[in-house]
């Protein structure tokens, strides 16, 4: 009998017979719960059904936006083979994340393994950690078996790796506390690790670095192990003594080891000393284990067999110690593959120059929202967008598979140059011919181009811009125009945000949490289940409408196509007219058909954007022209391809001057769209250009300022240090006043020194007065001739030249104070103020 299948159950129909039976039995009325049960079956199976069916429709979704080579591309980033397995399974799952929080904490745990790979310090690379040889140890443990030695030291290697790792980031914690809050939260994931540090020491008791057991590590091992070599020294002893009896007669004899018993190879037949035949063959010769031998084998076979029933021991012993630590070294190793798929989304993201996205949830959009803006590792900033932003703000983005295939093709083709390079180089040692080296120059001429041409032909980004009041974006243009390519770029990049990872683009993109991304795209003709392109379409589209939420995402390229122009037309007016009213948060269509261009017209929810084509070169640019609908080019490449005129002018005749005179309209909505960027671009960089300005100029006064502070600084500084010379100098010969005013008969140093300096001050004052005769006319300063011992009985008026005989130099006068006798008066730089008995005329 054929089972029924409910839920994950394998349920027979007989099994219920006997039950119906009963209940049919116990009752006489005709209303049973056989009807129920019936009922519940078949919502059981339709439950199932609709559970497979939205399995099959997410699944499909992924597969033709090439999601697993995505998933494969990110795992190859992680260093441990259990890394690279959880990454697949964390990536590939159909339903994961399942929140908007979940997709917030992977964001958070790639911002800060980024942070610390940038850091520099912290070490997330797990190459050398065997963690599968740990997870057998773990098993070993779990069963009580004995441990592996190689078990033991991966073991080893993970606990090191982890009391290390929490070694440095306290280290680095401890130097700027900042780094706490940026590393989480893999900051508690390391903390919380609990390395037993003696375990670790106990195995590097007990195992060496090749994985063997240490002698030392029990008493009966290293008696056990001292037995095996001297037996296997005595069997060497009589084997050598052996050969050599038998060198006359048997020349070609070696020592050879069967099965671990000693024995003797010979070339010949024929053996002089006893034994038992092991193998012999015709021309082969024999191997014989001689008898005097055979007492000693057993005697070391027994002794190989007491020194692994040692090491099993110690190992054992060494299963008991991991078993104390069983929940801390499970856990070490659970949060290490979390580590190791971490880093290895960071490393893409860094790898390929993803930026951190914002992700935000669609019902937050109710006039404004605010989401958390992550960006550098860390919680950065709220980020206010009005209601008049975008959705989905994707700038400058690159589809990852398209870049990494890039990145690839180039490297192998640098490599060729450069093995090329090395070969020409190495035949050129040996000597060749010139027609050799001709050729080999034209073939490194031609790889070099070929790197040259892939630098040149670099991947083109998307600009792809939603407002918040689209809901359906309609993309026209060529064929082989990239129309494919930016719906794959949007569904790729919405999965990434979601999963984790950095976007590709050149700026933190804007995108909603999409709580699952449906795509149809490419060929869907199944044989298998006789569908054509078309069925296979609609297939897909219908489990698409009935599985879409107004949080999903919706990628639809070719609407309408492979069917009747008119209808397939009709029916995508329908499709995503149904979308826009009820269907998904935001859905993408690709299309030739003219008439959906329209419905932007009748419906704001509706938004056009077109490939842009080149004309004058006849190919597509990849770029997105926004705000403007595709128009045919069909008749014009025609035309420029050398199609016969009168073709041409029948089919512009057929085609029809109404739309012709639309894709005039187009073209010029084209031109001013292309007039208005070009503009755009030109008011970008002039804005660039003045706050470079500005920031220049802010630069500068700053710098000037600076100098002007220190320019005043300095000389006052100066004025300072001359003053304190001038006090100085001042006190000290009014020291030397009052000195010689108490002795005036003693003659000492300091009236010698007023003589010489009295001298000089007549010189002066002679050299003044002959300088003095040639100015009085232009000069009005007076001068007061007086004798230079003789004191002054007239006061000096300002502006007079005194001689101060202190210093020897001649002095303005600035100030007089008759009452206190005194003037002030300038000396080169310095002002003194003086008694007017200490200046001379």
């Amino acid at each position: 009998m054929a089972p029924v299948f409910v839920g994950h159950s394998s349920v027979s129909i007989s099994m219920f017979i006997p039950v119906v039976s009963a209940l049919h039995i116990r009752t006489t009325t005709p209303t049973c719960n056989f009807p129920f049960f019936c009922s519940s079956l078949s919502l059981s199976l339709s439950t199932e059904n609709n559970n497979n069916s939205s399995w099959r429709v997410v699944s499909e979704s992924l597969r033709v936006l090439e999601w697993d080579k995505l998933c494969n591309s990110v795992s190859s980033f992680a260093r441990t083979s259990l890394g690279r397995q959880a990454t697949l399974t964390q990536l590939s799952s159909t339903n994961n994340p399942t929140s908007y929080q979940h997709s917030l904490s992977l964001l958070d745990e790639t911002n800060a393994a980024v942070q610390m790979i940038k850091h520099g310090a912290c070490n997330l690379d797990l190459t050398g950690v065997h963690l599968h040889l740990v997870q057998s140890a773990i098993q070993h443990a779990h069963r009580t078996l004995p441990l592996d030695p190689n078990q033991a030291l991966s073991l080893v290697s993970l606990l090191e790796f982890s009391h290390n790792l929490q070694l440095t980031l306290k280290s680095v914690i401890k130097e700027d506390a900042d780094w706490y809050t940026r590393f989480m939260p893999l900051t508690h994931l390391i903390m919380e690790m609990v390395v037993n540090r003696s375990l670790i020491k106990l195995i590097h008791q007990v195992i060496d670095e090749d994985g063997h057991v240490k002698d030392s590590a029990s008493p009966a091992l290293k008696q056990s192990r001292d037995k095996v070599r001297m037996l296997e020294k005595k069997l060497y002893q009589l084997m050598d003594r052996l050969i050599r009896d038998e060198n006359s007669e048997a020349p070609h004899l070696e020592v050879s080891n069967i099965d671990g018993r000693w024995c003797i190879k010979s070339g010949a037949d024929q053996m002089t000393f006893k034994g038992l035949l092991l193998s012999s063959g015709s021309g082969k010769g024999s191997i014989v284990e001689p008898l005097l031998a055979v007492p000693l084998n057993d005697e070391l076979q027994q002794a190989r067999a007491l020194v692994a029933k040692a090491e099993e021991e110690v190992l054992l012993t060494l299963t008991e110690k991991i078993q104390v630590d069983f929940d801390d070294i499970d856990k070490i190793l659970n949060s290490l593959i979390q580590l190791d798929v971490v880093n290895a989304r960071a490393t893409y993201s860094l790898s390929f120059g993803g930026t951190c996205p914002c992700i935000f949830l669609p019902e937050d959009k109710d006039g404004s929202f605010t989401h958390e803006a992550r960006a550098s590792g860390t919680l950065t900033s709220k980020v206010s967008y009005p209601k008049n932003e975008w959705t989905l703000y994707l700038p400058k983005a690159y589809h990852p598979l398209l870049l990494q295939q890039h990145r690839q093709n180039l490297q192998k083709a640098r490599k060729d140059v450069k093995n090329a390079t090395a070969e020409i180089r190495r035949r050129k040692l040996q000597g060749e011919s010139v027609t050799q080296k001709g050729e080999r120059d034209i073939n490194l001429s031609s790889l070099e181009m070929q790197v040259s041409a892939l630098e040149r032909a670099q991947p083109v980004p998307v600009d792809l811009y939603v407002t918040q009041k689209t809901r359906v974006l309609v993309i026209t243009g060529p064929n082989t125009g990239g129309k494919t390519i930016c719906l794959k770029t949007v569904g790729l990049a919405a999965m990434m945000a979601k999963s984790g990872l950095y976007v590709l683009s050149s700026e933190s993109a804007q995108i909603p949490w999409f709580d699952s991304v449906f795509a149809d795209i490419g060929d869907e003709q199944s044989l298998s289940q006789s569908l054509s392109t078309f069925s296979g379409h609609l297939k897909q589209i219908s489990g698409i409408q009935s599985q879409s939420t107004r949080q999903s995402l919706v990628l639809l390229d070719e609407v309408g196509a492979g069917t009747n122009p008119l209808e397939g037309a009709a029916l995508g007016l329908s499709l995503l007219e149904s979308f826009a009213r009820s269907g998904a948060l935001l859905t993408i269509a690709s299309t030739h058909h003219g008439e959906l261009k329209t419905l932007k017209y009748s419906d704001d929810a509706f938004e056009n954007a077109c490939m842009e084509f080149d004309e004058v070169n006849l190919r597509p640019t990849y770029k997105i022209l926004w705000g403007v609908p595709g128009r045919s080019n069909a008749i014009n490449i025609a035309e420029r391809l050398g199609l016969p005129n009168i073709v041409v002018e029948n089919a512009r005749q057929l085609y029809g001057a109404a739309s012709a005179e639309i894709n005039e309209v187009i073209l010029d909505m084209e031109r001013s769209k292309q007039d208005f960027h070009e503009l755009l671009h030109d008011a970008r960089h002039f804005l660039t250009l003045s706050r470079d300005l500005h920031k220049n100029l802010l630069i500068t006064r700053r710098k000037i300022m600076e100098h002007g502070t220190t320019q005043r600084y300095r000389k006052m500084q100066e004025v300072f240090e001359a003053a304190a010379i001038a006090r100085s100098f001042v006190h000290k010969r009014m020291r030397q006043l009052r000195a010689s005013a108490v002795k005036p008969s003693q003659p000492t140093a300091v009236g010698e020194s007023q003589h010489i300096m009295a001298n000089k001050a007549q010189k002066n004052a002679v050299e003044n007065r002959e300088h003095l005769t040639t100015r009085r006319n232009s000069s009005p300063v007076k001068v007061i001739k007086q004798s230079p011992t003789v004191k002054r009985n007239v006061l000096p008026e300002v502006g007079d030249l005194v001689h101060v005989s202190s210093f020897g130099k001649k002095a303005t006068v600035l100030r007089v104070d008759s009452s206190k006798e005194e003037i002030i008066v300038q000396v080169g730089n310095m002002k003194l103020k003086l008694k007017l008995k200490d200046v001379e005329t």
